[in-house]
């Protein structure tokens, strides 16, 4: 039998009659109309909503969510390194990386790289290094780095419990108000003391209302350039366990512990002159080791709006946290108009900065001891924990390199800090863009942590 994809459109017209005669059925006829090939259809002036459909091909990753957690040790970057091993450092190691960047897979995929010296305060190499590239999860780096610098390494994230009316024996004639921080680490202890507040006041009913103050943020749930149909974290300043379920939560526990309430639940901002039932806090500390060890996009995104609240803003908004970013770029020097920063965790398709960029902020950390301790003692450290636990096992970078990772759909990166092997501490970021498995990415980036570090 003929292949139906050699059918013209004249062909086809001429076989209806023959199909018809042999008393085919029709749906053999409807399958021959579905084999003709797209090509055919060309002379149509009509154009298929689909025809910029691509799929992609069998065995490639394909990756639209954040992803760290399931690195393999496996090396695919098969290369055998030809630098004599007597040549003196740098040059050994400038040798070293030259020799990986003209490996065969950056003829379908880009990389920007810079190595920095922090002991001699000098470039050791830079490979497209002002590239511009969607960072990914290493974008956490920048995030981090402008919020200690702005906050300050003493912040802490804030929810309150407030009531305003008055009291009535142990009834409360008025309304209680739940002011949201978008505190990522808000959980079921946190909201217990709420509750036990309430009872410590001596109130077992409540005449009127719950009310959510999300007055801290902007109404936007989402990242700009997020993609819709990722698993992507709700922006809401009032969290539970990371969930937008707060209210109801708190109802259901203000019951459970024989409180009764006539009203309803509701959102609103909080009046003047209420009294403060309870407040729980989080140290910037604690959102930032989640936030980096584990890569975790909500406490990066609450990161990046707490920048903009304290800067006097409210309702908060990405575009203000944008600015205090910004700002701190210029400070350093650079342009801020030559990089597109979206949001504080790398999920935008929108982000785009340099590997130049990034080693700046990491300079910047450095030369500030505060700043300097804390992202640190957060970042990931190769062999050890957090998203670099199962990778660079057994060679010279384990529990050496800290540094933060990055993977979405075709881009793999990786940034931070390590110590060679003369004792100089450098600072490096690599970004891989192209790449269909990110498994060839992090092989990459791992053979060049173990050239800095030999």
């Amino acid at each position: 039998m003929k292949s139906f994809h050699n059918f013209t459109i004249s062909q086809f017209h001429n076989c209806q009659l023959s199909i018809v005669n042999d008393q085919l059925s029709i749906i053999t006829f409807a399958l021959l109309l579905f084999a003709l090939p797209v090509a055919a259809q060309t002379d149509s002036t009509s154009t298929s909503s689909y025809s910029n459909l691509v799929l992609p091909p069998a065995g490639v990753d394909v990756v639209t969510v954040e992803e760290e957690s399931a690195p393999d040790d496996t090396d695919t970057l098969q290369m055998e390194s030809h630098v004599p091993p007597t040549l003196p450092w740098p040059q050994r190691l400038q040798a070293r990386l030259e020799e990986l960047t003209h490996h065969p897979m950056f003829e379908t995929s880009q990389v920007g790289l810079m190595v920095h010296d922090l002991t001699s305060d000098s470039v050791i190499f830079r490979y497209n290094h002002r590239q511009l590239l969607r960072p990914a999860s290493t974008m956490k780096v920048i995030t981090a780095v402008t919020a200690l610098d702005r906050l300050g390494g003493g912040y802490k994230y804030r929810t309150r419990l407030c009531a305003n009316g008055k009291m009535e024996g142990h009834t409360l004639r008025g309304d209680l108000y739940c002011v949201g921080g978008m505190d990522p680490l808000f959980d079921n202890t946190d909201l217990k003391a709420f509750v036990e507040s309430v009872r410590a006041a001596g109130i077992d009913t409540i005449q009127g209302r719950l009310i959510a103050d999300l007055s801290f943020k902007d109404n936007d749930i989402l990242g700009e350039g997020w993609c819709w149909d990722d698993d992507n974290p709700m922006l809401t300043p009032l969290l539970i366990g990371k969930k937008d379920q707060f209210m109801q939560r708190f109802e259901a526990e203000l019951r459970a512990a024989r409180i009764t309430l006539t009203g309803n639940r509701t959102a609103g901002r909080t009046p003047l002159g209420v009294s403060v039932l309870c407040e729980r806090t989080h140290t910037i500390d604690e959102v930032l080791t989640t936030m980096m060890k584990e890569s975790d996009n909500l406490f990066a995104e609450s990161m990046f709006y707490q920048t903009a609240a304290a800067s006097g803003q409210r309702p908060a908004s990405a575009s203000h946290a944008r600015q205090q970013t910004r700002q701190l770029i210029k400070t350093m020097g650079l342009d801020p108009s030559a990089y597109k920063v979206a949001d504080g965790s790398g999920l935008s398709l929108y982000n785009y900065v340099s590997a130049e960029l990034e080693v700046a902020f990491l300079k910047y950390a450095f030369r500030d001891d505060m700043i300097f301790v804390k992202l640190y003692s957060s970042l990931p450290i190769a062999g050890v924990d957090g998203t670099l636990k199962k990778r660079m096992k057994k060679t010279a970078a384990a529990n050496n390199v800290h540094a933060k990772t990055g993977t979405v759909s075709g881009i793999s990166s990786l940034a931070g800090y390590c110590t060679a092997s003369n004792g100089h501490r450098l600072a490096f970021c690599i970004i891989n863009q192209g790449v269909m498995r990110g498994s060839t990415g992090r092989a990459f980036q791992d053979r060049v942590c173990v050239a800095l570090c030999e």
